[in-house]
C-alpha cells in the first residue's frame, strides 16, 4: 500500500527557501534607503531682521503704591475779636446818699442759730456690735441648756425626721428674746419644738454699742438627732 503525505510536510521542507529570500528582500530595502538622495533642498538661514520675532517682550516691574495719610487738617485759630468802643459816651454816677439820724436809736436783735440735732432711733436691731449678745455662762452653757430642754416629737421619732434647725431671734436691751422665727427648718414639728426651747431661753447678756445697750439679731442652730 503506498504511503501519503500531508501538505504540512511539504511547507516544512520549504521553511529555509522563504527564510533565505526574505533576509535578500530585507536588505534590498536598507541599501535602497542608504543610497536615496533628495535635491532641490534649500536651508532658510534666518537674518537679523527675522530674529525680533523671537525677541520677548520685558515686562516692566511695577510696585504697590504707597498709600500715604492725608495730611491733619490745619487747626482753627480761635482769634479774638477787639470791639472798639467810642469813648464819647458821657457817665455819669448817680449816687443816691440816705440821710442818717445820728442820734437815733437802733435795737438790736440777737436771733440765736438753729442746731439741728441728729434723731436716734432707739428701736433699731443691730446684726453686728462691739460686744455681742451671749448666753449666761456661754456657748457651752447654752449648748447644754438646748439638749436638756429639746422634747423630741414622737411623729418625728417615728417617721425619723433629724437635722439642725437654724433659729433667729433678736436680743432687747434687757435681754429678752423676741421674735424667733426659723431661718432653716427640717419639718415643722422639728421646727415647733425648736422656737419653743429659744422662747423659753432665760435673759441673755445684752449687746452693747459706743457704750449702750443696742437691740441685736442673733442665730443659733437646734440639733435633733435619733439615737
Amino acid at each position: 500500500m503506498e504511503a501519503k503525505k500531508s501538505k504540512k510536510a511539504a511547507i516544512e521542507n520549504q521553511r529555509g527557501s522563504w527564510l533565505l529570500m526574505g533576509l535578500v528582500v530585507a536588505l534590498a530595502f536598507m541599501f535602497v534607503s542608504f543610497e536615496w538622495t533628495q535635491h532641490d533642498v534649500r536651508v532658510a538661514a534666518l537674518s537679523s531682521d527675522d530674529e525680533s520675532i523671537f525677541v520677548t517682550e520685558l515686562v516692566p516691574i511695577t510696585f504697590p503704591e504707597e498709600k500715604l495719610e492725608p495730611p491733619p487738617p490745619p487747626e482753627n485759630k480761635v482769634v479774638d475779636i477787639l470791639e472798639i468802643v467810642k469813648n464819647d459816651i458821657e457817665v455819669t454816677d448817680e449816687v443816691s446818699t440816705v440821710s442818717e439820724d445820728m442820734n437815733a436809736v437802733h435795737e438790736i436783735v440777737w436771733i440765736p442759730p438753729v442746731v439741728e440735732t441728729e434723731t436716734v432711733v432707739e428701736d433699731v436691731i443691730h446684726v453686728s456690735v462691739e460686744i455681742m449678745p451671749e448666753f449666761p455662762g456661754g456657748t457651752a452653757a447654752l449648748m447644754k441648756y438646748l439638749s436638756g430642754n429639746i422634747k423630741y416629737p414622737m411623729i418625728s421619732q417615728e417617721t425619723g425626721s433629724q437635722g439642725k434647725v437654724i433659729v433667729q431671734f433678736v436680743v432687747d436691751k434687757d435681754g429678752t428674746i423676741t421674735n424667733p422665727e426659723v431661718v432653716r427648718g427640717v419639718d415643722p414639728y422639728l421646727d415647733k419644738e425648736a422656737v419653743r426651747v429659744i422662747s423659753s431661753m432665760p435673759k441673755w447678756k445684752p449687746g452693747v454699742q459706743n457704750g449702750k445697750k443696742v437691740r441685736v439679731k442673733y442665730t443659733v442652730p437646734v440639733m435633733f438627732r435619733l439615737q
